[in-house]
């Protein structure tokens, strides 16, 4: 991709930058219904699609099919954009761009979504542009939960229902050395070799203990079962279970 220099027949060595000065006056003309306007802030800010792109060079997709929807992006910004506030084009319409491009990847996602969690991500998305429209930035997590009067966690996990998967060979950092991936930022917790050796001696511990002491002990800690559940299911009273568990414990933390 960073070695295509033509997209969807446009040379983007090319390509014209407008200074912010100019790009505020074509707005103007252009919200007044200058058409000439409008196409010369459409030529003058590809490159900013050009850069937004180059985020998703990794998804696999078709760089030219990217381009296209970055520019519907970018029309939408321009039509959408409010001149009376003090704020920078490219601030507005990078949002705009990533907005697009977000969702014709969600659209073509290989990856399946329940229809609800679907549709309160559509409705998340929608209030996030019209607040972006609107104001000029975009809102937080919690302005979108209040303007959909939905939870926090909803607008989260239906933000992240949606979000395109990274693989664990996806390079997040080289500097002329060994790249290093997602993979290698991943701990494991709950595998690790001091992990296993506990495992492995409590499994031990647990061995040596008698059967009824294993039975007290799986019912209460696995099953969750109160000391009295368990003296009904095993015949004995509380106070033996309770004994006999003080004692069950008392073992395996001298074999550990």
């Amino acid at each position: 991709m960073q070695n295509k220099v033509e997209l969807c027949g446009v040379n983007t060595a090319k390509l014209k930058v407008l200074k912010n000065e100019e790009t505020q006056a074509l707005l103007r003309r252009a919200k007044a219904g200058d058409r000439q306007a409008r196409e010369e802030l459409i030529a003058g800010n590809l490159r900013l699609v050009l850069s937004v792109i180059h985020k998703f060079s990794n998804r696999g997709e078709n760089v030219d099919d990217l381009f296209q929807v970055g520019c519907i992006g970018l029309i939408k910004a321009i039509d959408n954009f409010n001149t009376d506030l003090d704020v920078r084009f490219s601030t507005y319409g990078v949002p705009m761009i990533v907005g697009e491009i977000r969702r014709y990847l969600r659209d073509n996602s290989t990856m399946r979504v329940s229809r609800a969690m679907r549709d309160t991500a559509y409705k998340v998305l929608q209030a996030k542009e019209a607040y972006l429209a609107k104001h000029q930035k975009e809102p937080t997590v919690d302005e979108i939960a209040r303007i959909l009067d939905i939870k926090r966690e909803d607008v989260v996990f239906a933000l992240d229902a949606i979000l395109e998967p990274v693989s664990l060979y996806e390079p997040i950092y080289s500097d002329s050395g060994d790249t290093v991936c997602v993979m290698d930022q991943v701990k494991d917790s709950k595998n690790t070799d001091e992990m296993w050796l506990e495992r492995i001696a409590l499994k031990e511990a647990v061995s040596r203990l008698t059967p009824r002491e294993q039975k007290i002990l799986s019912m209460r800690f696995y099953h969750s079962k109160t000391q009295m559940e368990v003296s009904e299911e095993i015949g004995i009273s509380q106070a033996q279970v309770s004994r006999l568990e003080k004692n069950a414990l008392r073992q395996i933390r001298k074999e550990l």
